[in-house]
């Protein structure tokens, strides 16, 4: 199902002198040619790079991309860092957490910052680092750890996708966090990505790897936070494991400048009686996208998905999701909410896979939608492809205003117009909200609900 509200159009970009192929090839070329003594690295940098030239640059011709016009990435020529961005622990004070004040890794423009970061206050057995620093470290846990990384590390499905391979081509670090088996984690961990404006355009790369083996359990926050309104674009990846019997928790938060360009990719695998956990929060970027993808592998597994998409001004804002079953007896909820309001555009598209081995599966799927303006828009798609033939499965969609009635009753209770409508809009946005599992990221969301949405 298909839903377009508003018969008005967003403006159309003009194209960029560069074509869409020779555009892709000149992002490649600043993934540059990094120095490692790893195979794994080298190996996965090449197959990336082939694969990136099979490919071609998506267009709304593609069912994929229909909805998300990228025309306006095209007309800004980017570049990779060559330097380093000066950042103080000042700086980043306002976007810390205190329940992860020593459990935090901080990377600035993709580069991981060890001066910003701090694993103090996690258990010893848990390892929470950069790439970097394992691949260097000559203990016995990081050369156990390092050995196993060719099983993980790029190994989810979907690594073919362009911009996940465009990401694996310039993979040189990484942030990492690798639960053992048994352990819980009672400490939520903060990965911190932050992006500062240059004299041109930069392109940036973040990348993560989670690996929760069997009975552990890991509560993980992953921010990315624009310093300036400047241009830049983000390309992020990141890969979650979940082994038998383990538990993530997973907050996503993306508040990027209002200029950049950010697309995501969170891939994740989950093993028999795991439970993965995913609320996912984009309030920034002109133009932004998440893929939330995650495969069940188990049986009886459990996948919950949240996600809260506020768009305004000309932003465009999209998500596209997919849970893939392949084992019987496994269960997921999703819920999907999008405020949108002035001349922005939201986009869900919401994929459920049950094969014909995947009977007994519960799966259930809602994509609700609050416009606030005459010249919003959104688009809903949600989707299940069931062969299976003993399952319970439900999906659906909604797309309203604010009802005219509500605000006259709280109006007649004394409450002005302007204050009756940010209450509704926070009533509609905090069954998302409350499901962030840090206080303090709560009250930082609570906050941007009251007072940036008109």
């Amino acid at each position: 199902m298909s839903i377009q509200v508003s018969s008005s159009n967003n403006e159309v970009m003009q194209r960029s002198p560069l074509n869409r192929d020779s555009y892709l090839l000149r992002l490649l070329e600043q993934t540059g040619s990094p120095e490692t003594d790893l195979e794994l690295l080298r190996s996965l940098r090449s197959q990336s790079k082939l694969l990136i030239q099979e490919q071609a640059f998506p267009t709304t011709r593609d069912e994929e991309w229909r909805f998300t016009d990228l025309s306006s990435l095209l007309q800004v020529n980017f570049e990779a860092r060559t330097s380093q961005s000066s950042v103080s622990s000042e700086q980043i004070a306002p976007f810390t957490l205190p329940e992860a004040a020593e459990s935090r890794l901080v990377f600035v423009n993709g580069v991981y910052q060890p001066h910003l970061s701090s694993v103090k206050g996690l258990p010893k057995d848990l390892y929470v680092g950069s790439l970097s620093e394992l691949l260097a470290g000559k203990q016995e846990e990081a050369i156990a750890l390092q050995s196993r990384l060719s099983h993980y590390l790029g190994k989810q499905p979907g690594a073919a996708e362009l911009f996940t391979a465009l990401n694996t081509a310039n993979l040189t670090d990484a942030a990492i966090i690798w639960a053992p088996k048994n352990l819980v984690v009672e400490t939520p961990i903060h990965l911190l990505f932050l992006s500062t404006a240059a004299a041109s355009p930069a392109f940036s790369q973040p990348r993560c790897l989670v690996v929760a083996e069997p009975n552990s359990a890991v509560t993980l926050v992953e921010e990315y936070v624009g310093l300036d309104e400047g241009v830049y674009f983000t390309n992020s990846v990141t890969e979650v494991w979940v082994e038998s019997n383990a538990q993530v928790n997973h907050s996503r938060i993306q508040r990027e400048s209002k200029a950049a360009f950010h697309i995501g990719k969170t891939a994740v695998s989950q093993a028999r009686d795991s439970r993965y956990t995913c609320t996912a929060i984009s309030l920034g970027g002109k133009v932004s996208r998440h893929n939330p993808e995650i495969f069940q592998t188990g049986e009886q597994t459990e996948t919950y998905l949240n996600g809260l998409t506020i768009a305004l001004q000309d932003q465009l804002s999209d998500t596209h999701s997919a849970i893939v079953y392949s084992k019987p007896y496994g269960s997921s909820r999703q819920l999907h909410k999008c405020i949108v309001g002035d001349k922005a555009h939201g986009v869900f598209n919401g994929k459920v896979f049950v094969p014909q081995a995947a009977q007994l599966t519960d799966a259930g799927q809602l994509n609700r939608n609050l416009l606030l303006s005459p010249k919003a828009r959104v688009d809903t798609k949600p989707q299940l492809e069931i062969v299976a033939d003993n399952v319970k499965c439900t999906h659906g969609a909604t797309v309203g205003q604010l009802d005219a009635d509500e605000v006259f009753y709280l109006q007649s209770r004394g409450i002005d117009a302007a204050s009756a409508r940010s209450l509704l809009v926070y009533a509609f946005a905090f069954e998302v909200v409350e499901q962030v599992a840090i206080a303090s990221l709560q009250d930082t969301l609570t906050h941007f609900l009251k007072t940036q949405i008109p």
